[in-house]
């Protein structure tokens, strides 16, 4: 700067402005980090609003107030919740208790087998007091005591979180109306129109994908359970339902993490038994893959399969298991909402569209291309005919 001159008079103020914005970015992003946990509950509430607001609305129509319907709903979730977690737990309690009670006669065999084998002079006695005396089981039992405190600590967040999550979806199912009226007050009437068209849209193919699958699982858990029944396998119908609901509403691993359970319990009673569920679940898997998910589906979640794995991908990798959850009706939604902007046209006839060529034009294309190797041979090259 010249000798004299003097600083501007917006420099000063710049500065001051740059530095304001540059502490409120790093404010919001603070606090952005600080409630992405509340964040995320919030949209996990507001899809499960969605989802319920079918049922809510056909009851609400009938004269009973959406305070009760939504609790009525609720009511019937819980009830179906705490039912599945019992029969679940009862099963793996029995199973427990079993593999306890039989767990010498296992350690007897087991042992027999390695003094067979390996020609060894092993006893059980001997077994117990090296496994009751080693250090990793000291250092087992000591880090399992120290991470009691950590368990119930988790425990009572993740209840925490399921509690949050309820109320907010409670609050958005049964002020529905309200809340898209709020929200419509601050916009122009085209605007309006968009924002409630977007609304019924969500609604719809996040109910209608919540129904399908809901009926896919009591289809499959059905089916399970006769196979298990069948079988005589133990626990059919708490292994049923968990077939059914898992394999449903866990994208990808659903299927495999659902019919691993079955095979474990039936290979405690027969290892056939287990072939025998491996294979039924690979087949029924197709079974439902192409003939009974298109027929349910076609209606409510019409997306390609290739769109909704990689949504699934893309929603595990932006917000783990709850992403993977919401995937689906998101992209169905934002499809849908999008589709009624994009203007469609007939397709021609031309079999190039469905991949295969005109017969005609291959065979004029070899033809040309035979009378112009045909013509490039009889040329003769200049100041070759002596040759």
């Amino acid at each position: 700067m010249p000798a004299g001159a003097r600083m501007p008079r917006w420099l000063p103020r710049a500065m001051v402005l740059g530095l304001a914005l540059y502490a409120c970015f790093q404010l919001g992003s603070w606090a952005f980090h600080q409630l992405i946990g509340l964040l995320v509950n919030i949209l996990v509430a507001f899809f499960l609003a969605l989802a319920i607001e079918p049922a809510v609305g056909r009851m609400a129509a009938r004269g009973m107030r959406r305070g009760l319907a939504t609790f009525l709903v609720f009511f019937a979730v819980m009830v179906v919740g705490v039912g599945f977690v019992v029969l679940l737990g009862s099963m793996l309690a029995g199973q427990i208790v079993d593999m306890v009670e039989n767990f010498p006669k296992y350690l007897d065999s087991l042992i027999n087998w390695i003094n067979q084998t390996f020609r060894t002079e092993l006893s059980r006695v001997e077994v117990q007091d090296s496994v009751l005396r080693s250090d990793w089981l000291r250092k087992y039992v000591q880090n399992s005591a120290t991470g009691v405190l950590d368990v119930s600590a988790t425990v009572l967040g993740g209840l925490f979180k399921l509690l949050t999550i309820f109320l907010f979806s409670f609050y958005f199912a049964a002020d529905g109306p309200r809340l898209r009226r709020a929200l419509c007050s601050v916009l122009p009437p085209a605007r309006q129109t968009e924002v409630l068209r977007a609304w019924e849209i969500a609604v719809d193919k996040t109910g209608g994908y919540i129904y399908s699958r809901g009926l896919m699982a009591l289809i499959s858990g059905v089916a399970h359970f006769v196979l298990l029944e069948v079988l005589g396998v133990p626990y059919a119908p708490a292994l049923a339902v968990w077939v059914g609901l898992v394999s449903q509403f866990i994208p990808t691993i659903g299927t495999y993490l659902a019919g691993a359970l079955p095979m474990l319990i039936a290979f405690t009673e027969n290892p056939w038994y287990a072939l025998w569920v491996l294979v039924f679940v690979v087949v029924y898997q197709q079974f439902e893959n192409y003939v009974l998910q298109p027929k349910l589906t076609s209606k409510t979640v019409d997306i390609h399969p290739a769109v909704a794995f990689g949504s699934v991908v893309a929603g595990t990798a932006l917000l783990g298991a709850v992403g993977a959850l919401i995937a689906i009706p998101a992209i169905a939604t934002l499809q849908a909402f999008l589709g009624a902007y994009v203007k469609r046209y007939d397709v021609t006839d031309d079999p190039r569209v469905h991949g295969h060529r005109r017969y005609g034009e291959a065979v004029v294309a070899r033809l040309q291309k035979a009378l112009h190797h045909k013509k490039e041979q009889g040329r003769t090259p200049p100041g070759k005919d002596g040759a």
